[in-house]
């Protein structure tokens, strides 16, 4: 059964059950990335794979845990009800063992945040309020693609978020400035309230550090008391290389 017949919550029990079978590595990835697919019950569905032993030791990021902010990144889209992220999941017992395994999404590379930016305003910001709260230090044009089995956006690349200090690092500065769009704020309101005792408080405190959970807490607090996106600092390198 393809994955476009299946609701999120069924791709990730295929995702979190299914056989896994590697089907080859995916070139010019930081750190192991494995292309597989997941099978269980007569369902299939290609995934990602990036296992915590192919993780690159990073001096700002504690080792082995960037599997887990994959996670957290699409627990959060899941809570803030954005679908930003595609179905991620936390396997104990992938191929080279424990790893993140995302549902792929087939996408032209030649098409991302640059050339979708017209016409698709409202979901990039969407795109750049998720990033202040995930904190994401490495929001490529790339990591923005366009699904080809139903035409939605999405982000991946999820491994450098949640530090606990301030390093966004993003293409997104079109919306620098402007007001928060009121449907955000329902959303950044409801996150807000389950970080401190509902399923999504309970869903990252099992991926991510006490300090790191917080912090989204009072990033997420200042893009409220604010009402408008920050605007890159001055001085600080705010933009990724390479920007695709």
């Amino acid at each position: 059964m393809p994955a476009l017949e299946l609701k999120p919550e069924q791709i990730a029990e295929v995702l979190t059950r299914g056989d896994l079978e590697v089907l080859g590595r995916i070139r010019y990835s930081s750190n192991a990335t494995f292309l597989v697919e997941a099978s269980v019950d007569g369902a299939t569905i290609p995934a990602v794979y990036k296992p915590r032993r192919g993780e690159r030791p990073l001096w700002d990021f504690p080792d082995g845990t960037l599997c887990n902010r994959e996670v957290a990144a699409y627990e959060l889209s899941t809570g803030l009800g954005w679908g930003i992220v595609p179905v991620t999941v936390l396997r104990p017992d992938g191929p080279l063992g424990a790893g993140a395994i995302q549902r792929f999404v087939d996408h032209d590379p030649e098409v991302h945040y640059v050339t979708l930016l017209e016409g698709r305003e409202d979901c990039f910001r969407r795109f750049a309020g998720f990033d202040v709260l995930a904190n994401n230090t490495d929001r490529k044009g790339g990591h923005c693609l366009r699904d080809r089995a139903d035409g939605s956006v999405v982000g991946i690349d999820h491994g450098l978020t949640f530090h606990p200090h301030w390093k966004l690092r993003t293409v997104i500065w079109d919306f620098a400035g402007e007001p928060v769009p009121p449907e955000m704020v329902d959303g950044l309101c409801r996150a807000v309230a389950e970080l401190d005792d509902g399923p999504l408080g309970r869903n990252l405190s099992a991926l991510l550090a006490p300090e790191e959970l917080a912090a989204i807490g009072m990033r997420a607090a200042e893009l409220l008391r604010e009402g408008r996106f920050p605007e890159p600092e001055p001085g600080y390198h705010a933009v990724p290389w390479p920007l695709i």
